[in-house]
């Protein structure tokens, strides 16, 4: 055996990588498949129908029960509690267990509970004691009962204790960010006593000639939109009443830019992932595009979204 097991442990498990330690008092069944340089740490059990992946750390007081599957590099905090029937009676088993997926990088937080069938996002942040019911998106930060999002993690620097900067325009000029091609611009605002009235023009703060606009209104604060990236489209979003935030990424930088009035726009080119999140009651988000709608140009899941941006790169 190239692992190690405490002399307390039961392993029964013979498909378990190189260097992984189980410590006291866990149990790992036959059928478990257990990666490299894992940690297994006391009163851990393993059932038969489990994958996990290299690295992966899973604390004390832990149940990882058939149909969970745990990429490389997941945190598991202790007491962490998983599910895999949604409507689970004494002594009535289903034909297969639903399935629960934590992408790469995602870490969750002591005594947090997981629904039966949820994907918990690569580098995503579960709070300690939330109770995940849906999906959560990579590098989302969710918290509470039942779990929202409360804010999404830098991708540049897992290491670093800096939170992702909230990127605010300059009066005059265009202000560039962290993700390339990114950029916040200033917007005219004229008022007198007839009211307030703001633009953008093609040559001027907006960057393309549009040829379709959209608009987003009534979506409660708790809820996010977005979620993917274009091929081809270019984006310049307002938010011309209330305000929300937009993350934009682009696989290796992040940052958070609030859109809180008509005087300031920003440009999402092609081949960034958005999302927006943290509407106010009132917000009316305006979305000018590059081009009529494509369900083509879209790039809906982050994972093909990475492999996509190492091709381009």
């Amino acid at each position: 055996m190239n692992f190690f097991t405490h002399p307390q442990a039961l392993v029964e498990s013979e498909t378990i990588g190189d260097g992984t330690r189980v410590w006291a008092f866990a149990h790992v069944l036959p059928g478990a498949r257990i990666g490299r340089k894992c940690n297994i740490c006391d009163h851990v059990f393993i059932e038969n129908d489990v994958i996990i992946g290299d690295q992966v750390t899973i604390k004390c007081g832990v149940q990882v029960w058939d149909g969970v599957r745990l990429e490389d590099d997941v945190f598991i905090g202790p007491n962490v509690t998983f599910t895999n029937d949604l409507f689970p009676r004494s002594k009535v088993y289903p034909e297969t267990f639903v399935q629960t997926t934590i992408r790469k990088g995602a870490s969750l937080g002591a005594n947090a509970t997981i629904l039966a069938g949820v994907t918990i996002g690569r580098n995503a942040m579960v709070g300690a004691g939330a109770v995940v019911t849906k999906d959560v998106p990579p590098n989302a930060v969710v918290v509470g009962n039942p779990a929202r999002i409360k804010g999404y993690i830098t991708t540049v620097d897992q290491s670093s204790d800096a939170a992702p900067s909230v990127a605010t325009a300059d009066a005059d000029r265009p202000q560039t960010c962290r993700v390339p091609g990114v950029k916040v611009y200033p917007l005219p605002v004229i008022s007198d006593l007839r009211g307030s009235l703001s633009f953008a023009q093609v040559g001027g703060a907006l960057p393309f000639k549009p040829e379709r606009y959209f608009i987003v209104f009534d979506v409660a604060s708790k809820e996010i939109r977005g979620e993917h990236a274009h091929k081809e489209l270019h984006q310049f979003l307002v938010c011309v009443k209330g305000s929300c935030s937009v993350l934009v990424d682009d696989g290796q930088y992040s940052e958070e830019i609030l859109l809180d009035s008509p005087r300031r726009g920003i440009h999402v080119p092609p081949m960034v992932w958005s999302v927006q999140y943290k509407y106010s009651s009132d917000a009316v988000l305006l979305v000018f595009a590059s081009a009529g709608y494509d369900p083509d140009d879209y790039i809906r899941d982050y994972d093909q979204f990475l492999e996509t941006v190492m091709v381009h790169e």
